[in-house]
């Protein structure tokens, strides 16, 4: 069962360290669903020209927006007050509910 999530809880709260203490609540939660969304899209920019365009995967640029979504994504649930690591359980039981043998299926999915 995985269970070890401290290191992941570390990740974010070294993260956190760098958000604009400055900014009011709602600005924080709004900078952070707005970033990860941004980010989010600019990672999907990287496949869309590998897959529609022929472009090698620059797996080093893919990673480091990566890294920008995981930061958004830390920040984001510190905003409201969660851990990466009841994020992180949270969807794992959601998931082993969905699909108790493992495998992917389109029934469940």
């Amino acid at each position: 069962m995985w269970d070890d999530l401290d290191d992941i809880d570390a990740y974010q709260r070294e993260a956190c360290r760098t958000v604009n203490r400055d900014l009011a609540p709602d600005m924080r939660l709004a900078t952070a669903a707005m970033g990860l969304a941004n980010e989010a899209g600019e990672a999907g920019g990287i496949v869309r020209k590998h897959l529609e365009q022929g472009h090698t995967l620059d797996t080093a640029k893919l990673s480091a927006e990566l890294g920008d979504v995981l930061w958004y994504v830390a920040t984001l649930a510190d905003a409201v007050g969660l851990t990466l690591s009841d994020v992180a359980r949270g969807n794992i039981e959601k998931l082993r509910k969905r699909y108790p043998d493992g495998g992917f299926s389109e029934e469940a999915s």
